[in-house]
């Protein structure tokens, strides 16, 4: 899911979509306008599940796709390797999903986590 939004309206640790991948905003600059032209917004920012830095540039009139990026948290139901399954505390979904690098010793069965779910993908965020 994703709405439409003006890049004057983005900010700073907000969400933008860049080729196809959901990203978080980094830094942006805006330059004045030109003679002829209209100002425009250079916009890093670091892919939400890939960690790759990209950069655009747009008009500041220009309407970019914005993620909508949902906060939900699960219990972990059992761990097989590299792979956790979880349970939605919500929904009661249960779904597996690949261990991040940085939990890989702290997850525990019986445990809540906190993982963040957007355009059809997900990504473990707190243990």
């Amino acid at each position: 899911m994703k709405e439409m939004a003006e890049v004057r309206e983005l900010k700073e640790n907000r969400y933008i979509i860049i080729d196809d991948e959901p990203c978080k905003i980094v830094s942006m600059t805006t330059s004045k306008p030109g003679k002829h032209g209209e100002a425009k917004a250079r916009i890093e920012a670091i892919g939400v599940f890939d960690n790759q830095k990209r950069s655009v540039i747009y008009p500041v009139r220009h309407k970019v796709a914005v993620p909508i990026i949902d906060r939900r948290t699960a219990q972990v139901i059992s761990i097989m390797g590299d792979k956790v399954q979880l349970m939605d505390l919500e929904t009661y979904e249960t779904f597996e999903m690949d261990i991040p690098e940085e939990f890989k010793d702290k997850i525990q069965e019986g445990k809540d986590i906190e993982y963040i779910q957007a355009m059809g993908k997900r990504k473990i965020t707190r243990v």
